[in-house]
Protein backbone atom coordinates (compact mmCIF):
# COMPACT_ATOMS: atom_id res chain seq x y z
CA UNK A 1 0.00 0.00 0.00
CA UNK A 2 1.46 3.43 -0.86
CA UNK A 3 0.40 6.11 2.11
CA UNK A 4 1.56 9.25 2.53
CA UNK A 5 3.40 10.49 5.13
CA UNK A 6 0.54 12.54 6.70
CA UNK A 7 -2.20 10.43 6.30
CA UNK A 8 -1.27 7.43 7.75
CA UNK A 9 -3.64 4.72 7.85
CA UNK A 10 -5.20 3.10 10.76
CA UNK A 11 -4.15 -0.08 11.98
CA UNK A 12 -6.57 -3.39 11.30
CA UNK A 13 -7.93 -4.02 14.54
CA UNK A 14 -11.53 -5.37 13.37
CA UNK A 15 -12.43 -8.43 11.33
CA UNK A 16 -15.30 -9.52 9.42
CA UNK A 17 -14.38 -12.85 8.20
CA UNK A 18 -15.09 -15.77 5.58
CA UNK A 19 -18.05 -17.28 5.57
CA UNK A 20 -19.87 -14.60 7.77
CA UNK A 21 -22.76 -12.01 6.55
CA UNK A 22 -23.71 -8.85 7.71
CA UNK A 23 -26.82 -7.72 7.38
CA UNK A 24 -27.08 -3.88 8.45
CA UNK A 25 -25.33 -0.64 8.41
CA UNK A 26 -21.45 -0.52 9.97
CA UNK A 27 -20.20 2.58 11.48
CA UNK A 28 -16.32 1.53 13.21
CA UNK A 29 -13.30 3.52 14.27
CA UNK A 30 -9.70 2.69 13.68
CA UNK A 31 -9.18 0.20 10.79
CA UNK A 32 -11.67 -3.03 9.58
CA UNK A 33 -10.92 -5.62 7.75
CA UNK A 34 -14.09 -6.98 5.64
CA UNK A 35 -13.30 -11.24 4.08
CA UNK A 36 -17.27 -12.11 4.42
CA UNK A 37 -20.29 -10.18 2.76
CA UNK A 38 -21.91 -6.71 4.42
CA UNK A 39 -25.37 -5.73 2.85
CA UNK A 40 -25.51 -1.93 4.15
CA UNK A 41 -23.30 0.66 4.14
CA UNK A 42 -20.18 1.00 5.50
CA UNK A 43 -18.86 4.43 7.28
CA UNK A 44 -15.67 5.09 9.49
CA UNK A 45 -16.60 7.33 12.56
CA UNK A 46 -14.17 9.01 15.38
CA UNK A 47 -12.13 11.68 14.85
CA UNK A 48 -9.17 9.87 13.39
CA UNK A 49 -9.33 8.30 9.78
CA UNK A 50 -10.76 5.05 9.09
CA UNK A 51 -9.40 2.49 7.10
CA UNK A 52 -11.22 -0.34 5.35
CA UNK A 53 -9.92 -3.39 3.58
CA UNK A 54 -11.66 -5.21 1.27
CA UNK A 55 -10.34 -8.72 0.42
CA UNK A 56 -10.59 -10.83 -2.71
CA UNK A 57 -13.43 -13.36 -0.55
CA UNK A 58 -15.26 -9.74 0.65
CA UNK A 59 -18.16 -8.51 -1.18
CA UNK A 60 -20.48 -5.41 -0.35
CA UNK A 61 -23.83 -4.35 -1.46
CA UNK A 62 -24.28 -1.17 0.16
CA UNK A 63 -22.68 2.62 0.32
CA UNK A 64 -19.13 2.92 1.46
CA UNK A 65 -17.67 6.49 2.89
CA UNK A 66 -14.62 5.55 5.06
CA UNK A 67 -10.83 7.62 4.66
CA UNK A 68 -8.61 4.98 3.57
CA UNK A 69 -10.05 2.52 1.42
CA UNK A 70 -8.66 -0.78 -0.03
CA UNK A 71 -10.47 -2.95 -2.60
CA UNK A 72 -9.47 -6.32 -4.02
CA UNK A 73 -13.54 -7.42 -3.19
CA UNK A 74 -16.65 -6.29 -5.14
CA UNK A 75 -18.52 -3.86 -4.42
CA UNK A 76 -22.08 -3.31 -5.22
CA UNK A 77 -22.69 0.93 -4.45
CA UNK A 78 -20.77 4.39 -3.97
CA UNK A 79 -17.39 4.44 -2.82
CA UNK A 80 -16.81 7.78 -1.05
CA UNK A 81 -12.75 7.64 0.05
CA UNK A 82 -12.18 10.70 1.92
CA UNK A 83 -8.49 10.62 1.47
CA UNK A 84 -7.35 7.46 -0.63
CA UNK A 85 -8.40 4.49 -2.61
CA UNK A 86 -6.05 2.01 -3.62
CA UNK A 87 -8.52 -0.57 -5.83
CA UNK A 88 -6.36 -3.88 -6.00
CA UNK A 89 -6.39 -6.67 -9.35
CA UNK A 90 -9.33 -8.56 -8.11
CA UNK A 91 -11.47 -5.38 -7.42
CA UNK A 92 -14.84 -4.77 -9.07
CA UNK A 93 -16.87 -1.72 -8.27
CA UNK A 94 -20.53 -1.24 -9.80
CA UNK A 95 -20.95 2.04 -8.54
CA UNK A 96 -19.32 5.68 -8.70
CA UNK A 97 -16.06 6.42 -6.89
CA UNK A 98 -15.15 9.48 -5.23
CA UNK A 99 -11.51 9.93 -3.91
CA UNK A 100 -8.71 12.19 -2.82
CA UNK A 101 -6.15 10.54 -4.39
CA UNK A 102 -6.25 6.85 -6.36
CA UNK A 103 -4.02 4.17 -7.06
CA UNK A 104 -5.25 1.58 -9.70
CA UNK A 105 -4.16 -1.79 -10.40
CA UNK A 106 -4.15 -3.39 -13.51
CA UNK A 107 -7.05 -5.74 -13.56
CA UNK A 108 -9.46 -3.55 -11.51
CA UNK A 109 -13.11 -2.72 -12.71
CA UNK A 110 -14.74 0.06 -12.13
CA UNK A 111 -18.53 0.35 -13.80
CA UNK A 112 -19.62 4.12 -12.75
CA UNK A 113 -17.90 6.99 -12.39
CA UNK A 114 -14.71 8.57 -11.34
CA UNK A 115 -15.38 11.78 -8.98
CA UNK A 116 -12.01 13.69 -7.82
CA UNK A 117 -12.88 15.25 -4.49
CA UNK A 118 -9.44 17.39 -4.11
CA UNK A 119 -8.69 20.69 -4.08
CA UNK A 120 -9.76 22.03 -7.78
CA UNK A 121 -6.49 23.04 -9.81
CA UNK A 122 -8.59 25.05 -12.30
CA UNK A 123 -8.96 28.89 -11.68
CA UNK A 124 -12.13 30.47 -12.67
CA UNK A 125 -9.91 32.84 -15.20
CA UNK A 126 -10.55 33.12 -18.92
CA UNK A 127 -7.43 33.18 -21.50
CA UNK A 128 -8.58 34.72 -24.53
CA UNK A 129 -6.29 32.97 -27.27
CA UNK A 130 -6.34 35.87 -30.62
CA UNK A 131 -5.64 34.08 -33.99
CA UNK A 132 -2.89 33.77 -35.47
CA UNK A 133 -2.44 36.34 -38.54
CA UNK A 134 -2.03 35.21 -42.02
CA UNK A 135 0.90 37.07 -43.77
Amino acid sequence: MSWGKTNKPSPIDSLIGVGSTITGDIEFTGGLRIDGHVIGDIRSAGDKPGTLVLSEMAKIEGEIDVDHVVVNGTVAGPVRAKEYLELLPKARVTGDVSYKTIEIHVGAVIMGRMIHEGEPRFTDKVIEFKPATGG
